[in-house]
């Protein structure tokens, strides 16, 4: 599951659904409906890192309202990771969080993801990951999409 706003997130989600099998999908946070993700093994969750943490609702609607210099619009018709996880079910399977940052001490995401997992009972099979990007929009870092699917074969074997 993904919140993207700049394709970047979507790209390192892709990957790492690639990296855990051909019978996995990556899904936004609209098309992850609790009845597609009823009785699930594993939830990998990642968004993007804005202002030092998970984006929230106000954030994105300051970007939708002055996206800045982005080199295209940024992607708002799915809703925001926060939401995704303040309404995610109760369950028993496994989880995994990763986040999309610039280099540097600026904040992150995942562990806030890896913890509302963990406390609708999905335990983490891994700690949260960072996979970086050139810029606030991106792209990614060379070597990024490639990490991530090598993650997600990690993921993979981890359930085993």
């Amino acid at each position: 599951m993904y919140e993207s706003l700049w394709g970047n997130t979507a790209r390192i989600a892709g990957a790492v659904a690639e990296g855990i099998g051909p019978e996995v999908r990556a899904l936004s946070t609209a098309e992850a409906t609790a009845a597609m993700i009823a009785g699930v093994d594993l939830i990998v969750a990642g968004a993007p890192v804005l202002g030092f943490k998970l984006p929230s609702e106000k954030m994105r609607e300051s970007i939708r309202a002055n996206p800045g210099k982005a080199p295209a619009p940024p992607d708002l018709s799915h809703p925001a990771m926060r939401a995704w996880l303040d309404a995610l079910p109760a369950g028993h399977g496994h989880s995994a969080a990763f986040d999309t940052r610039v280099r540097g001490p600026f904040g992150s995401a995942a562990p806030a993801i890896a913890e509302v997992l963990e406390q609708a009972g999905y335990v983490s099979i891994a700690k949260p990951v960072g996979f970086v990007v050139g810029g606030r929009f991106g792209p990614l870092r060379d070597g990024e999409v490639e990490r991530a699917r090598e993650w997600g074969a990690e993921l993979a074997k981890a359930l085993e």
